[in-house]
Order: C-alpha cells, then sequence, then structure tokens
C-alpha cells in the first residue's frame, strides 16, 4: 500500500431506494502536493478522514482548513472542491454512503453543508473502522455485510461524541443561567433552591452539574460572589458600615454575614477594612 498513491472501489447498488444504510465506495490517497478534486457533485454522502497532513474544503463560498485526524462530510447535491496542502500535503480515507437513514444519522453527528467538519477525539478508532471498511473490500463472500458493520460503528461512535457534546451544552446554558440570576440577585435573599427554580431544575440535579462543570457547589458560588462584592463595596467607600454592606449583599444579619465573611477571607470585615481607612 504504501508504494501506491490511491486505491478505491465502488460498489454495485442494487437496492439503493429501499435499504437503511449501504455502502457506495471506499478508498484511500496519499495525495501529491496541490492535489485538488472538483468542483464536483455527488449523489451520496462522502465522508473524508485525514490521516497525515493537511488541505482544504471548499463549500458554499466557505473554505475550511483541514488537518490531521479531522475530516469533512460533502453531502448529496452539493458542489464541493478539495485541495492537498503544498508543504504538506494529506493522506485520507474515504467512504461514501446513503441509504433511508443516512440523513438521520448525519443530522445526530451535527453535521451539514454549513457544519461539514469531523473533529473527534477518537481519530485512532475512527482511522480504524475506515481502514477495515476499505479491507473488508478484498472479500469475496459477504464483503458487503462486513463493510456496513463497520459503517456502522464509525457512525455510532461520531454520533455518540456528537450527543454527549449537545447535553454538555445544553447543561451548559443551565449554569450560564444560574450565574447570570446571581450575579443580577445576589442583594436579595436568595437561595440554592430559588436559583434551581428560576432554571427549571430539581435542587439536587441542579447542584450536581453545577458542581461537576465548576468544582465548586452553588451555594459556595453565590458565598464568594457575595463577599467578593464586599470587598468591592468597602474599598470603594470607606465610610460604609458592616451592616450597611452585609445587608447589601445580601444578608439582612450582620453577625452571619461577619462569621462567612471570616471563613471564606481569614479574618473578619473590621480587620479588613481597618488597613483601607489608614
Amino acid at each position: 500500500m504504501d508504494n501506491l498513491l490511491m486505491e478505491e472501489l465502488f460498489l454495485e447498488i442494487t437496492n439503493k431506494y429501499d435499504s437503511n444504510l449501504i455502502v457506495y465506495q471506499c478508498g484511500w490517497e496519499k495525495c501529491k502536493p496541490k492535489h485538488s478534486y472538483g468542483p464536483a457533485v455527488r449523489d451520496h454522502y462522502l465522508i473524508h478522514f485525514v490521516t497525515k497532513g493537511a488541505g482544504k474544503f471548499y463549500i458554499d463560498n466557505l473554505t475550511f482548513d483541514i488537518k490531521e485526524n479531522q475530516g469533512f462530510l460533502i453531502c448529496p447535491g452539493d458542489i464541493t472542491y478539495y485541495e492537498a496542502d503544498e508543504k504538506e500535503p494529506w493522506e485520507y480515507i474515504w467512504v461514501g454512503f446513503n441509504g433511508l437513514k443516512a440523513n438521520e444519522y448525519i443530522r445526530r453527528m451535527g453535521l451539514d453543508n454549513h457544519n461539514p467538519i469531523i473533529k473527534t477525539k477518537n481519530s485512532i478508532i475512527v482511522s480504524d473502522y475506515l481502514n477495515n471498511i476499505f479491507k473488508c473490500s478484498k472479500f469475496q463472500h459477504a464483503r458487503e455485510v462486513r463493510m456496513l458493520g463497520y459503517l456502522y460503528l464509525l457512525l455510532s461512535i461520531l454520533i455518540e461524541e456528537a450527543e454527549i457534546k449537545e447535553v454538555s451544552n445544553y447543561k451548559y446554558e443551565y449554569i450560564e443561567k444560574a450565574i447570570e440570576y446571581i450575579e443580577m440577585n445576589y442583594s436579595r435573599s436568595i437561595s440554592v433552591q430559588s436559583i434551581a427554580d428560576h432554571v427549571g431544575l430539581n435542587r439536587c440535579y441542579f447542584s450536581s452539574i453545577f458542581k461537576n462543570s465548576l468544582n465548586m457547589s452553588p451555594e459556595s458560588f453565590l458565598i464568594g460572589y457575595r463577599i467578593n462584592k464586599a470587598c468591592e463595596l468597602f474599598k470603594q467607600n470607606k465610610n460604609l458600615r458592616i451592616g450597611d454592606v452585609s445587608r447589601s449583599v445580601g444578608y439582612s444579619d450582620q453577625l452571619v454575614f461577619s462569621k462567612v465573611f471570616k471563613k471564606v477571607k481569614g479574618y473578619s470585615p473590621s480587620e479588613y477594612i481597618n488597613p483601607l481607612k489608614g
């Protein structure tokens, strides 16, 4: 294989309109500098995965720089063009496929013609699955079944990565909303329960995702935010009394505020403000 520049296989498709998923073609290529393909249009989905080097992918007046361990998707009907880098021309593996469920799988991968770049933490596995699809094409018997099996494995790992990321982003939106609520309402008598109610989550679940994301509980974050705001007020107006600052950051009881302040800062509010007064 090292002495060749390209190998590819196009399968004879007899049931393209009644299969959930079917492999159309597969191959690999070690491109020369500036080697290009297109502009061209496909009638099926095509995934290229770069195993070495770099290049550019063009679609709908958009240009994407692709490097090692990244891939790109070509959708049916799209006019695309791609070109190997002049200094580090890419080597890539590809698989072409279609079927009744192909569009659904692509959607679950979070890809489309405006977001066609594949970025994965499992590049070795992705590369192995694509290599195995091509290796299976050498079999004389049941090669379509073997190739399809590896295609399902390939799509499944890309779908899993995308859906885990989607869940992670979804959780981050809750955290962002909670922090915004704290910033706007820290001076009021808010609690972890009221924050959870605001973002629309169960308190235990909210506390769990908050701590997993920021490595601190929402209660610790709220306390820290209030005490930092108190320090800002002490610095901005040296004539403010401790009770005034306490109420301004959400503590109606000055004694409770002083205890919390000392626990967070290591010294009392009085010890903090005395040096400020000079």
